[in-house]
């Protein structure tokens, strides 16, 4: 019975730490400590919050896109079956 209980704990732990990372990744950052940082530099790559996010909303959006497409997909191909099951049984 605590063994669900641990394992959903546990899941929200990292859950919650990918999320507060996502937001330390994403914050913004002043044009003073943009200039102080390297071009080359990986910290320099992260901090491009902006450009990160617009291309992490296109592609979230496309994925959205795709899921919701499937789910139409999956809906219509289950009334389809559930209606010729019927129709056999009837």
């Amino acid at each position: 019975m605590g063994a669900w209980r641990s394992r959903f704990i546990f899941l929200l732990v990292v859950y919650f730490a990918g999320f507060a990372t996502a937001i330390y990744c994403l914050a913004p950052v002043s044009d003073e400590q943009a200039c102080q940082l390297s071009e080359k530099g990986f910290a320099y790559s992260v901090l491009k919050s902006d450009e990160f996010a617009q291309s992490f909303n296109v592609r979230m959006h496309k994925c959205l896109d795709f899921g919701k497409d499937a789910a139409r997909r999956v809906r219509a191909f289950l009334k389809q079956k559930l209606d010729d099951r019927r129709q056999a049984d009837g």
